[in-house]
């Protein structure tokens, strides 16, 4: 069972006091196993918004001390802000990330909220997914007359706080209320537009968002939607910047993407004689956002899908115009790309001379294996390049879709071999734990030899992936060499050298780690189809040096 990970993303009122947001955030980093993701402090709105992950029980620990030490530090009696908010944490949303339900991501949001009540006599309000009735499901709802409004709120019977105290005591009239939920990953988005106008910057925000704008036909009240779902939006002026900007929430970002907001919204505001000049992103976003950002903007300049995804995000910063306001540090904005912070140095992040000495010292991992495995990769990726530059060919521009579409498996054959050139020195290091378990009762012999066995077959398994990923890549080079540009016959051929190597050296390493596997049917078969897969290959290098040679 994987382990359970869920991302909090409080946002407390206050974006100017450095040194009570420090202290805020110190309390998050006590709780060991949580990881602090994201601080985003906002002046203007007088909002910071923190990031956070973790195991359930861990992460809704370091959010209760976050909300006690929040309400601590700020009184909402003074706060003054561009944000709607309510109170000093003025919501606490719990999202499910990995190995959790949503279901199961309600019952650490009623925790947290009950224990928030009950222990620090603040007023809770559920919404989302942890709404207790549809009403409370709406944020907007839940804080509609903002702090200014809570006593009145409260008082009244039909808003009753979820969990905590009823009544605008001394302590609420500092800490305000609370909102928190179980929901969706949210991306917050702002757009920037040429303009200072908040009015107009609303009127964007109405023609994009769901719910549209309310409009009076004859006396009449009625709804207008605006063109896309699951988004949330209101315009405002931003003093910090000296621009205005139309401010979404994307509350499900795989029915509205980020980049779809962003397209929408320069339409609007072309028919309205503005333009949008950037956005800016609060808080982090998944990396899979921004690559189908980038790609929705590739195929858009009918270019190749199949580059890197460094180049990728370069591409999705710039057509978003994520970097007007500051720099946008992928490193820092990027879930998955913080989560890799701090740890150990894998074989493909070393530079080529550091890898080469890495395999050159005393030590017999890396060996051929991985080697083999980079060499697969170095193979593919000549493919790819071909089938990049192919794609740029003058007179060929109604050929590129084949190109991009060559150069996306490539680009996914890549990606795969990489990972097996860390893979195969993890499989011979678990063989060596196997031989270091102690071996002194029957039974302690008995799981030695067991864990060996099986660390055996695994170190297997691995070459012969690295076979069956460097085969299946030939057909990249081979379709190239057919129907790429003929000035990189070469680098199409030296790509299918490569991967004949690779499919080789992982051969070798197949059979010299099938000879110790006791279950010698998993070890004849293994062998069996690892013979097929060289004896193809050989017959496609052959082919390619008659191909060459004829062309040449």
């Amino acid at each position: 069972m994987s382990k359970q990970i869920i991302e909090c993303v409080p946002n407390i009122s206050e974006g100017r006091n450095e040194a009570k947001i420090k202290a805020i955030i110190a309390v998050v980093e006590t709780v060991e196993g949580v990881k602090l993701l994201d601080v985003d402090a906002g002046k203007a709105t007088n909002r910071t918004v923190i990031t956070f992950v973790g195991e359930p029980e861990k992460v809704i620990e370091a959010a209760f001390l976050l909300i006690k030490k929040a309400a601590e530090l700020i009184d909402m009696s003074n706060h003054k802000g561009e944000h709607p908010r309510f109170g000093a944490t003025d919501v606490c949303p719990l999202i499910p990330i990995a190995g959790i339900t949503m279901e199961e991501t309600v019952v650490y949001a009623h925790k947290l909220a009950k224990r928030v009540g009950a222990e620090l006599s603040i007023p809770v309000y559920c919404y989302e997914n942890a709404a207790t009735e549809e009403k409370r499901k709406n944020l907007a709802n839940c804080r509609s007359g903002e702090y200014e409004g809570l006593k009145e709120k409260l008082a009244n019977p039909e808003w009753k706080p979820d969990f905590g105290p009823s009544k605008f005591t001394e302590s609420v009239v500092k800490s305000g209320a609370i909102a928190i939920s179980a929901r969706n990953f949210l991306i917050a988005f702002n757009v920037n537009i040429n303009s200072t106008s908040t009015r107009r910057a609303y009127a964007i925000a109405f023609d994009v968002r769901e719910a549209g704008r309310i409009v009076k036909e004859n006396g009449i009240e009625k709804r207008i939607p605006g063109k896309l779902k699951a988004v949330k939006g209101i315009g405002w002026y931003i003093d910090e910047y000296g621009i205005a900007q139309i401010s979404y929430n994307l509350t499900n970002i795989s029915i509205t993407s980020m980049h779809i907001a962003f397209e929408e919204t320069c339409m609007a505001a072309q028919t309205r004689g503005l333009r949008v000049t950037g956005s800016e992103l609060i808080g982090v976003i998944p990396l899979q956002a921004m690559l189908d950002a980038a790609d929705y903007f590739l195929v858009k300049q009918q270019r190749s899908l199949g580059c890197s995804e460094k180049e990728k995000i370069k591409i999705a910063v710039k057509s978003l115009g994520l970097d007007e306001l500051k720099p946008f540090i992928p490193e820092e904005k990027i879930i998955e790309y913080i989560l890799q912070k701090g740890a150990s140095k894998k074989l493909i992040d070393l530079s080529l001379k550091d890898f080469a000495d890495e395999t050159a010292a005393e030590s017999m991992a890396p060996g051929g294996g991985s080697i083999s495995a980079y060499v697969g990769t170095l193979g593919v990726a000549l493919g790819t390049m071909v089938a990049n530059i192919s794609g740029h060919k003058q007179g060929w521009d109604d050929k590129w879709e084949y190109f991009s579409e060559w150069a996306v498996k490539g680009q996914a054959y890549k990606k795969t071999l990489l990972q097996l050139v860390d893979e195969d020195t993890n499989a011979f290091n678990k063989i060596i734990d196997g031989f270091r378990m102690p071996k002194e009762t029957e039974e302690e012999k008995k799981l030695r030899a067991e864990a060996i066995e099986n660390a055996t077959k695994y170190a297997t398994e691995v070459p012969f992936k690295v076979m069956e990923t460097a085969f299946n890549s030939l057909e990249v080079m081979q379709a190239m060499l057919t129907n790429g540009l003929q000035s990189s016959l070469s680098d199409g051929a030296v790509g299918v050298l490569c991967a004949k190597a690779a499919v080789t050296g992982a051969y070798f390493n197949v059979r010299i780690n099938a000879k110790d596997i006791k279950d010698r049917v998993f070890a004849e078969n293994i062998i069996k189809k690892a013979e097929a897969l060289y004896q193809k290959t050989v017959t496609i290098e052959q082919e390619t040096i008659a191909l060459i040679n004829n062309k040449l």
